[in-house]
């Protein structure tokens, strides 16, 4: 007797959703055209919000000054020997460069579109690595070297961009002067 009344609701249950899709197909089909009017509203809405909030992004000079800022923090912080600040400042270099070509992901010049995204990723798997590489072997002099390599590969990306007058080089001063570079602050 329970099997009958299970095939019996399944069969109820398998009529009233067929009813349904039915009532909601017709109904799609009798739609007014005044839905594309809406459509077309909401797409203007869209595209003005979208306008607004081009706006609100930085562009790409705002953005590489953060990388400056975190690249110049880096060499003090290798410089002081203080390895997991000089590890804190490379991810920030990093991540920076990444959101910089998010940005602007490819430069018009006058001999084509230069790709920033394929520049970044040579640059991080080769440059980048090498100064991780540094900092996880606390050796100074390769930190120095790969430093300053990766200033020369951040200056043929500038190059390759036409903009030649921008010519990284190892600071003088840091760029934070707040920070404490030492790798121990004693009695604090």
């Amino acid at each position: 007797m329970r099997s009958k009344r299970g095939v019996v609701l399944v069969g109820v249950m398998m009529l009233a959703v067929g009813a349904v899709a039915g009532m909601a197909r017709r109904t799609a089909e009798s739609a007014e055209p005044a839905g594309s009017v809406d459509q077309a509203a909401e797409i203007a809405r869209l595209k003005d919000e979208v306008e607004r909030l081009k706006g609100l992004v930085p562009d790409q000079s705002h953005v590489m000054k953060d990388v400056a800022y975190h690249f110049s923090n880096l060499w003090f912080a290798g410089q002081a020997k203080n390895w997991p600040l000089a590890g804190f400042y490379l991810n920030e270099t990093r991540s920076h460069l990444r959101w910089a070509v998010r940005v602007r992901p490819v430069r018009q010049t006058a001999a084509g579109e230069v790709d920033l995204r394929s520049i970044l990723d040579g640059v991080d798997r080769s440059l980048l690595t090498s100064v991780q590489k540094t900092i996880e072997a606390r050796d100074l002099a390769a930190f120095s070297k790969a430093y300053r390599d990766t200033l020369s590969g951040c200056y043929a990306c500038h190059q390759a961009s036409e903009k030649p007058y921008l010519r990284p080089h190892v600071p003088d001063a840091p760029e934070g002067r707040m920070i404490d570079f030492s790798p121990s602050a004693p009695g604090r």
